[in-house]
């Protein structure tokens, strides 16, 4: 057997066995007694309640799992990538830069059509019965015909510069996309706001108040170059909460879901927002930023020496060899340093959590609000409050809700 198809296939499978067997230990670490930190916010009806609902995520993401593992293994043993690169070769595309747009284009869309049933799945069945989904069916096939445009359009556009470059540049075509996409990841977090958000959601100032002087007079406080409050209507889908921080230099701006102001008083959202401000006062996103970019261009300049090699090419049963079909197989390749990465990035997030809401607790000089957030946002998300060690380790970017609120109770 070809050996980039043997360290392929035994990854995959490997992956799938390290993914289901932390789900296992998962699903016996859920515990029903509740926590005593827990006693005056959980009853126990809707702590089993989120038991039931931590217990049947799990075993729709073993069963989505399992199909897609099946899916790609198929793919690549029945050559389905070379009956693609065949198929769009019978039009006769002389150039292999648009030839390429369209073989990445119809994956995108072939990855979209299979996420479908299962996104419907757990927004109407798993999301709706345990009473958060807002969303309707019809808001649902508007999202989707939305979310394929504008992966369409990013996607060709992304891919029409990464394989021209290829095709003319030559010998330091990794260079250049290495400089294309680390302009993009920088860009993306003010295209997402100004562009991208805006066409699912509607953003509205916060209204002059109590609460809006509070995060004004927080901002200043800590010299945090506050621009703009905005609340975002997240409730039309979800009863789910969030807020976060976008923008460069002095035009920052705060995004607070609705559902956050219903659920949450005032001082538990400035508590909130202290946290977020923590890692930009951290430099937590400037780092992130700066891991992502390194991170591609090591994935880059790997990619030079696979793009167009015979036996990655036989591994996948192609008759031609292509830039396009290159970058594909190469991705596929490069998953077992991705799950390292992402392994390792966890580990750091989780850290980066654990100083932002020391940073809270400092520039607010008080502990007990950031821990009655934390509380309402798990009661209200019937968050899982037991994860087991080893599935945090894999796939947590973000501590277990217990040890945050233990880590800020020592906090002197």
């Amino acid at each position: 057997m070809n050996y980039f198809l043997s360290i392929i296939l035994i990854f995959l499978i490997f992956e799938y066995i390290l993914e289901i067997i932390s789900k296992y230990y998962n699903l016996r670490s859920l515990k029903t007694n509740l926590p005593l930190e827990f006693n005056n916010f959980y009853s126990q009806k809707k702590y089993t309640l989120s038991q039931e609902y931590t217990r049947e995520n799990i075993k729709f993401t073993i069963y989505t799992s399992t199909l897609n593992l099946l899916i790609m293994i198929s793919v690549i043993s029945f050559g389905g990538f070379n009956y693609l690169d065949l198929f769009l070769r019978n039009f006769n595309i002389n150039n292999d830069v648009f030839l390429g747009v369209l073989y990445f284009v119809i994956i995108i869309l072939f990855n979209t059509i299979l996420s479908l049933p299962k996104s419907y799945y757990s927004t109407f069945y798993i999301e709706q019965k345990y009473g958060f989904n807002k969303s309707t069916k019809t808001l649902f096939v508007s999202d989707t015909v939305k979310q394929i445009f504008l992966s369409m359009i990013i996607g060709s556009i992304i891919i029409f510069l990464l394989l021209s470059t290829y095709e003319y540049i030559g010998q330091y075509a990794w260079l250049f996309c290495w400089f294309f996409l680390s302009i993009i990841i920088v860009l993306m977090p003010i295209i997402y706001i100004n562009i991208i958000a805006p066409i699912f959601n509607k953003f509205q100032k916060l209204e002059d108040g109590t609460l809006k002087e509070k995060i004004q007079y927080y901002s200043q406080k800590v010299k945090f170059p506050l621009s703009e409050i905005y609340i975002v209507d997240g409730s039309k889908r979800s009863s789910h909460s969030n807020a976060y921080f976008t923008g460069f230099g002095s035009n920052k701006r705060i995004v607070l879901f609705d559902t956050l102001l219903k659920n949450h008083t005032d001082d538990e959202i400035i508590a909130i927002i202290a946290h977020e401000v923590g890692h930009y006062k951290k430099k937590h996103i400037v780092t992130n930023t700066v891991i992502s970019i390194f991170s591609i261009g090591i994935m880059f300049y790997l990619l030079e020496f696979f793009i167009k090699n015979q036996l990655l090419f036989d591994a996948f049963k192609m008759d031609y060899i292509s830039n396009y079909a290159g970058i594909v197989f190469f991705s596929i390749l490069y998953s077992p340093i991705n799950v390292f990465l992402s392994i390792v990035l966890n580990a750091y997030s989780r850290k980066n959590e654990f100083d932002a809401d020391k940073y809270s607790v400092e520039t607010i000089d008080d502990k007990k609000n950031l821990i009655l957030a934390l509380k309402n946002l798990s009661v209200s998300n019937l968050s899982n409050l037991n994860p087991h060690p080893f599935y945090v380790f894999l796939n947590y970017s973000h501590p277990p809700i217990l040890k945050r609120i233990e880590a800020i109770q020592n906090l002197k």
